[in-house]
């Protein structure tokens, strides 16, 4: 069962087990209402219920933001998220004099590789922890000095879980470059090997159209010739000799006509590798059947943009389901990619959106893209077939 779990599932469950079981703090003290040390007139009820908003919180907080983490680049939400976190963490001290609230400052250090990057990241861990002094002094009468070396023990504690989640984070980063440049690697074979098969098709259709039609058209017109000179029997055989040259040339002509044709570079072939086994993103490819596009630039900027398209929706748009169709229709090719992500108000051209547009319009074609909040982002390519057969 744990090898079908991956890093950020395990990230997510391990975390909740460990809030699961800072909870019991709540059954010992519903248990033994004389640890609360309850005041005249107190019940244990108002003693638990802040404790429980900041405790529950914290877990909601920490379910939320793992739903998500690793697949998209992060928001400021995500900060918030931290903000609140830390703040439920005091809190789960505070309100009941213990050292809990560490323990989940530990469970939150494995969030932050993966929200801020490692300085800001190791700030953060340290203010956190160090807020604790106070408390350890007031609350649970420890002398400054002893409070201050109980936070920094946390601190050292928290720090292996940050480093851990770090070096977890550059493996998973590494494995997930690794798969790219592999799917990227297949697809470009498969498109080299395409355009080889296509190119030695082109050849042979070249040379059997220049080299044995032009002498077959010669020995028909030969033949024709000495079919007027020949008489009796051997004017029979020249007739049929001259008829099966002619049979003979239809059918070279015809065989290279089928060469060219059928010589286009398969798209589904091409771009298939790319839409295998990506990590949390489940891509549904739907390429026209028997779609075949004779110029390799063309088919290479497909794949291109198809591998863009792929990117982007794993690194920035939070999605789960990609949809990519590949049409023709009156004479373009349509490439039109959806997917369920959280969308956007503004699109940012980043380096990629950007080549992704300077290779369709080196290829006269057009980019559009739809997106709103909510409501996913849609690209769509259009480009011209100067050669295609389907």
């Amino acid at each position: 069962m744990m090898r079908e779990l991956n890093h950020i599932q395990l990230l997510r469950y391990v975390g909740m087990v460990t809030w699961a079981l800072v909870g019991c703090w709540l059954l010992n003290a519903w248990l033994d209402p004389d640890y609360l040390r309850l005041e005249e007139g107190e019940s244990v009820w108002s003693r638990i219920m802040p404790w429980l908003v900041v405790y529950f919180t914290f877990g909601v907080c920490y379910w939320w933001i793992t739903r998500s983490i690793g697949r998209r680049e992060p928001r400021w939400i995500d900060h918030a998220a931290l903000l609140v976190m830390t703040v439920c963490a005091i809190g789960v001290s505070y309100f009941s004099a213990t050292g809990l609230g560490s323990v989940l400052l530990m469970v939150m250090a494995a969030l932050l590789p993966w929200i801020l990057s490692v300085r800001v990241g190791l700030v953060w861990m340290l203010a956190g922890n160090l807020a604790f002094v106070p408390l350890f002094v007031m609350a649970m009468n420890y002398s400054p000095i002893l409070a201050v070396i109980q936070a920094l023990l946390y601190v050292g504690f928290s720090g292996l879980v940050f480093v851990t989640a770090f070096v977890a984070m550059q493996q998973a980063t590494a494995r997930e470059e690794q798969r790219r440049l592999n799917s990227e690697l297949r697809a470009t074979r498969a498109l080299l090997a395409e355009s080889a098969r296509v190119n030695e098709r082109t050849r042979i259709s070249r040379e059997l159209h220049d080299l044995l039609g032009h002498h077959l058209t010669a020995l028909s017109l030969n033949l024709e010739v000495a079919g007027h000179l020949a008489d009796g029997k051997t004017r029979d055989h020249v007739k049929q000799a001259h008829t099966l040259a002619k049979l003979l040339l239809t059918d070279v002509r015809e065989a290279v006509s089928n060469m060219r044709e059928n010589g286009g570079i398969d798209l589904a072939t091409a771009l298939r590798p790319l839409a295998e086994n990506v990590p949390g993103l489940s891509v549904e490819l739907d390429v026209q059947e028997a779609l075949r596009v004779e110029d390799p630039d063309l088919a290479h900027v497909i794949l291109r943009t198809t591998q863009e398209i792929i990117t982007n929706a794993v690194r920035h748009a939070g999605a789960s389901v990609l949809h990519i169709s590949v049409q023709v229709r009156e004479g373009h090719i349509h490439l039109t990619a959806r997917d369920n992500g959280q969308g956007a108000d503004l699109v940012t051209a980043g380096n990629g959106l950007s080549g992704m547009r300077e290779r369709i319009k080196a290829q006269d074609g057009k980019l559009d893209i739809q997106t709103a909040p909510g409501q996913g982002f849609a690209l769509i390519v259009t480009l011209p077939l100067q050669a295609m057969t389907a």
